[in-house]
C-alpha cells in the first residue's frame, strides 16, 4: 500500500489529509487520472496537471513510477511575489 498525502487547496478540495492506495507500479500520471475520476472536487484538484508530486520528500516527473510502499504527496505549485 502507499500512503498519499495531499497539501493546500488540493486538501481543501479532497476533503481529506491523506488516502491508502496500492498505487505500486502505476506512474505519476496514471495516479492523478485514478484519483480525478473519485468525483468533481477531485478532478478540480487536479486538473490541467497544476500540481507537483513528490514520492518520498523527492520531486518526481508524471512518469515516475511508484513502487510498494513508497509516500506520495501532492501540492499546488508554489508561486512567489
Amino acid at each position: 500500500m502507499n500512503k498519499v498525502i495531499f497539501f493546500a487547496q488540493i486538501r481543501e478540495l479532497v476533503g481529506t489529509e491523506s488516502v491508502m492506495l496500492d498505487a505500486n507500479q502505476l506512474s505519476v500520471s496514471y495516479l492523478i487520472n485514478q484519483l480525478s475520476e473519485r468525483g468533481e472536487q477531485w478532478f478540480l484538484a487536479f486538473k490541467e496537471n497544476s500540481v507537483l508530486c513528490a514520492v518520498n520528500q523527492t520531486l518526481v516527473d508524471s512518469d515516475y513510477i511508484v513502487k510498494k510502499g513508497d509516500e506520495i504527496a501532492f501540492f499546488p505549485p508554489v508561486t512567489g511575489g
